[in-house]
Formats: C-alpha cells, sequence, structure tokens
C-alpha cells in the first residue's frame, strides 16, 4: 500500500497556495493552472493522465503529491431526482451532500464539518454531536464527485452543479478557513466557475466570523433566524444567547451593504408547529427585518424520531406567508425534497463519532421519555358493560 500521510493533497489547494506548491518544487507558477483544470474542469485524480505535462514532472508529482477526495460510502437516488451521497472523512466520520435539481438550476448541498457544535434544538444534525472540521478537500471534494457523477466534466455551461450552498452538517463560519478556500475554489474560473451570487453561505450567526468573512469573499449569505425573538430564539439556537438579535443582525446588514449590486440577505426560518408559526410571530418578524434588504425562506419543519417538534397545517404555512406577503416581503415555501431518502433539510446525520457525546445524551433522554410513555398509567375511561 503507498503511504500517503507525507503527499499534499493537491484536491485542496487555492490557486495561489499550489502556485506555491510549485515553486517549492522549483517548477514555473503556470502549472498550477494546468493542473487545476484537470483535476476540477475533467475530474482526473492520476497524475499519468495529465498528458500535457512532462513526465518529469509527472514523477515528481507522484512522488510528492496526491489528487484525493473524500471515501463514497453510498449514494442514493429520490423518486424527485434528489440525491445523496454519504462520504468518509479523515476522522472516521460519514457526512452527507445533497443535490436538488429544480426549475432549471441543480443545487449542491454542502458539509463543512462532521456533526455540528451548536445544537439546535429542531435539527437532527445537531443530536449527533460534533467530531470534526472538514478539510479544504473534504469540503471541495464534495464538489468533485458530484460533478463526477453527473458527468458534467468537462465544465460546460449546462453542467448539473450550477447553485453550491454550505447549508449542509456543520457551522461553515466555525470552520472559517477551510470553508473561504473550498468556496474561492468554487468560484475560481480553473475551478468550478461558479458566480459569486449563486455560492451561499449559511450561518447561525457567529457574528465575528460574519464581520471577517466580508475581508475576505463576497459570496451571498443566509441567516438561519427561525424566531423573530431573543427568548425564542435563546431556545431554539443556544448561539443567540452569545450573539443576540440586536447584535447579529446589524452584521449581517453591514455584510450584505458591503457587497452592493442590489444583493440581500437569506433569511431561513424553519416553521414549528404551535412554536415560531402564529401570526404574532409573523408580525414580531415583519418589524424586526423590516430595514434589512432580504428575501424570507419559509421551511415547513421534517420531522425525526423523538425531536418533540412536529410540522404546522398547510393553512398556518400559508397564513405565515400571507402575512409577510402583505408586509412587502419576497417569501418562499421551501419545497420538501429527498424526503424519502432522509435527505431533507434537517435530517442529514451521518454517521458521527461524537467526541461531545451529546449524541449519547440525547439517546438517553429519548429513552426516558419513550419508558415513561410506556409506564404512565391508561387515561382511559371504562364503561359499564
Amino acid at each position: 500500500m503507498t503511504d500517503t500521510t507525507s503527499k499534499t493533497n493537491l484536491l485542496g489547494l487555492t490557486q495561489q497556495k499550489l502556485e506555491a506548491f510549485f515553486e517549492v518544487l522549483g517548477e514555473k507558477r503556470f502549472r498550477a493552472g494546468q493542473v487545476m483544470k484537470w483535476m476540477h474542469h475533467y475530474g482526473v485524480d492520476n497524475f499519468d493522465d495529465m498528458t500535457n505535462i512532462g513526465k518529469a514532472l509527472r514523477e515528481k508529482l507522484k512522488a510528492t503529491a496526491e489528487i484525493r477526495g473524500p471515501e463514497v460510502v453510498s449514494e442514493d437516488i429520490s423518486r424527485d431526482g434528489t440525491r445523496k451521497w454519504v462520504v468518509r472523512v479523515a476522522s472516521g466520520s460519514c457526512v452527507e451532500t445533497v443535490y436538488i435539481p429544480q426549475n432549471g438550476r441543480g443545487t449542491l448541498c454542502v458539509s463543512s464539518q462532521a456533526g455540528c457544535a451548536l445544537d439546535c434544538s429542531f435539527c437532527s444534525t445537531g443530536k449527533q454531536g460534533f467530531n470534526s472540521d472538514l478539510t479544504v478537500a473534504e469540503i471541495i471534494g464534495q464538489v468533485w464527485i458530484a460533478s463526477k457523477s453527473f458527468g458534467s466534466v468537462p465544465a460546460t455551461a449546462d453542467r448539473a452543479v450550477t447553485n453550491v450552498v454550505m447549508m449542509g452538517m456543520g457551522e461553515p463560519l466555525l470552520n472559517f478557513d477551510n470553508v473561504v478556500d473550498a468556496m474561492t475554489l468554487m468560484m475560481d474560473d480553473l475551478g468550478y466557475g461558479i458566480s459569486k451570487r449563486k455560492v451561499t453561505l449559511s450561518t447561525s450567526g457567529v457574528v465575528p466570523m460574519i464581520e471577517k468573512l466580508a475581508e475576505k469573499v463576497d459570496v451571498a449569505l443566509a441567516l438561519s433566524l427561525h424566531a423573530p425573538n431573543n427568548a425564542l430564539r435563546n431556545q431554539l439556537v443556544p448561539l443567540n444567547k452569545k450573539y443576540p438579535l440586536e447584535v447579529l443582525l446589524p452584521a449581517c446588514k453591514s455584510y450584505i451593504a458591503g457587497l452592493g449590486e442590489k444583493r440581500s440577505l437569506t433569511v431561513e426560518y424553519t416553521l414549528l408547529k404551535g412554536v415560531n408559526d402564529q401570526p404574532e410571530h409573523a408580525a414580531e418578524m415583519i418589524e424586526l427585518l423590516r430595514d434589512i434588504p432580504c428575501k424570507i425562506n419559509l421551511i415547513p419543519f421534517n420531522p425525526f424520531p423523538h425531536s418533540g417538534y412536529e410540522r404546522p397545517s398547510n393553512n398556518a404555512i400559508r397564513r405565515f406567508q400571507d402575512m409577510l406577503h402583505q408586509a412587502g416581503y419576497n417569501v418562499t415555501v421551501r419545497t420538501t425534497r429527498g424526503e424519502d431518502i432522509d435527505a431533507a433539510c434537517g435530517q442529514l446525520v451521518g454517521q458521527v463519532m461524537d467526541r461531545t457525546r451529546r449524541s449519547e445524551r440525547y439517546i438517553a433522554v429519548r429513552q426516558l421519555a419513550t419508558d415513561a410513555t410506556e409506564t404512565a398509567p391508561s387515561t382511559t375511561r371504562h364503561t359499564a358493560g
């Protein structure tokens, strides 16, 4: 078996870093562009297939470098065309990547961490605990795998992956450097050439990193809001206790203002029956977002076992949407996709080797609840026969 531990994985290097790598080898910087095209445009992972590179350099690369994406454990295809890949990363955990085709677009939902440290109460990913940050190669490798799966290499205008959303497992801003490098590769013409308007980073609200992001890239920003006031958001998104709405929303507004070009914030709001879906919540939301250029994406809750939450009725969803529409907001309701392969929003779980032991505690709580239900005295009334 070849020892790859000391080799540089070129898949995770931006153009700038790959140029520096070739300079260290004593080679010209333009070699970086050649290799990037082979990797990202053609999906090549064998240096011998790079026909415009001399044999001596190919041998040097084989001795010092590799091109290695994460291992594909499984690929499932939903009845609606949604695809889900489970990939194993270096830590031993498995993460999930989802492809959603809709209205001529192909959106790839990419994971940034194995598990998630934030423990939002309605998200099954958070209940798995946290294991590790993904490397740049493991993040961009998800785009690489999907592109090759569809045969959309070499890259063409009609390729399958047209949009990327950093909305998979993990909080992207808690793996900041690796996520920024991966998004840079997504937008690089020598990488995947995806427009900055079509690469979206979704955050639960890590305020210092939102400010830092503005210094690095100008991708689209999505905020996982889920509640229109601090008291409720503290329950649903615990990070809010550290970065409350009066701190978070100005940071988002500042980021969007820095983009110019009439860009707007995407606000994600998971609707939970009887929790945050009432008219008073819509009214609060209308006031909260009044001064922020935004579009609102309502996400009816996708149930998972023992979550304690339910999906609102269609009438409640329409009522909430109508109130926001009448206030002048651009509002869409996200269609549930890939539910038959557990690929819907909030359902990604992977197989996380949990370092936080949160999953262990969550399973214990679920078991206690189950036991309590099974042992509770019957409330059925009996009538005389």
